[in-house]
């Protein structure tokens, strides 16, 4: 997927233009930012807005996000757990101490 983000009235107001007439491009529209599919139209309306707008725009391609290939099991379970949890006030870093779920600093060290 292709993602938009546009920093600009103008960028944005292109965007929401782009969008309407080209609906079948567009996989999802977040205000400010889009995705478009990876196909040569979506490049070239991509590209379109960088062009007309230059730095108000920014492109970037991504890929979707599959939680059960790129995060380890004891991150899922502990993201499950942490939401189950009886206390909803209770801070993730105190929630953590004493169980086998990673800290925070722990997993802020570590790449996916």
């Amino acid at each position: 997927m292709l993602l938009v983000v546009t920093y600009s009235t103008a960028a944005r107001q292109t965007l929401r233009n782009i969008c309407r007439a080209h609906d079948a491009v567009v996989i999802r529209r977040f205000g400010r930012a889009a995705l478009f599919e990876t196909t040569e139209l979506g490049a070239f309306l991509a590209l379109r807005l960088l062009e007309k707008h230059g730095q108000d725009v920014q492109l970037a391609e991504t890929t979707p996000f599959n939680e059960f290939e790129a995060v380890p099991d004891r991150v899922r379970e502990a993201a499950s757990a942490y939401e189950a949890r009886p206390n909803a006030s209770t801070p993730y870093a105190k929630f953590a101490v004493g169980t086998a779920h990673p800290t925070p600093e722990e997993m802020a060290t570590r790449e996916l």
